[in-house]
């Protein structure tokens, strides 16, 4: 099996990449730190050999296309596609501006969009061929100065279940990840305010055997840790989950 993984220098990415790797896949990595990624293709050619890395920014439209068909090129064809590659950017909304709007909705979601764009007539012709969309809980409820990410993954989610209708029977299917709380840089990147959350975190290689599983599963969404109560908790009464996660963080 050929797979693509964006966002594969650290967390989540890289503990995917390791395990399809240790398995014998053929793993190809895609993200913007040159050393890291060095790093993380080094333990994946360990046990395959084959595996190659790609430096590139999925926020620059036009160069995320461009490696994704430059590594169906490379390995023959893509089996797979992880769209994993994010970044958070926790302002509180009376302070974000456009810009960063616009950049955070460049790398979580029109870089996997063009990435899908760029590969899916490819998949279609084989029949054959699996997206999987990292997205978050954040992407199925709003999370505190997180105005910018969470839009971003809720543009994620409802592409993914769109994309999911259109393509259901031609051999093309898609996977959709809601991670929660992962044990990532992600909560110490600078230029972020610091997060309210302080609560328990689960390692990325849970969530990259949680992939893995999915990839062999029927099912479409996958909640990992399993946080889908909290989420129909939300959807059940918006109202009272908007009055109390404000009033718990005024408290703070």
């Amino acid at each position: 099996m050929n797979v693509l993984v964006t966002g594969a220098s650290s967390g989540i990415g890289a503990a995917l990449a390791r395990r399809l790797a240790s398995q014998g896949e053929v793993v190809g990595i895609v993200a913007r730190r040159t050393d890291r990624l060095a790093g993380v293709l080094d333990d994946c050619q360990k046990s395959s050999p084959s595996s190659r890395m790609w430096v590139a920014d999925v926020g620059d439209l036009d160069l995320a296309a461009r490696v994704a068909l430059e590594a169906w090129d490379a390995f023959g064809h893509l089996d797979v596609l992880v769209n994993n590659a994010a970044i958070p950017k926790r302002r509180e909304i009376t302070v974000l501006t456009p810009a960063e709007v616009e950049h955070v909705m460049s790398v979580n979601f029109f870089g996997p969009a063009r990435m899908t764009l760029a590969l899916l007539p490819r998949m279609l012709a084989r029949g054959a061929g699996t997206i999987v969309n990292v997205s978050s809980v954040g992407g199925r409820l709003g999370i505190i100065h997180e105005a910018a990410y969470s839009a971003s993954k809720f543009a994620l989610c409802g592409w993914s279940e769109s994309m999911a209708v259109d393509l259901h029977g031609t051999g093309v299917s898609v996977k959709l990840i809601e991670p929660g709380p992962i044990d990532t840089e992600i909560w110490d990147l600078p230029d972020n305010e610091d997060p309210l959350y302080q609560g328990p975190k689960v390692p990325p290689e849970l969530v990259a055997d949680g992939i893995i599983d999915a990839l062999a599963s029927d099912r479409f969404e996958h909640y990992l840790p399993d946080m889908k109560e909290v989420v129909d908790g939300k959807n059940a009464d918006i109202d009272a989950f908007i009055a109390g996660i404000a009033q718990m963080a005024k408290a703070r």
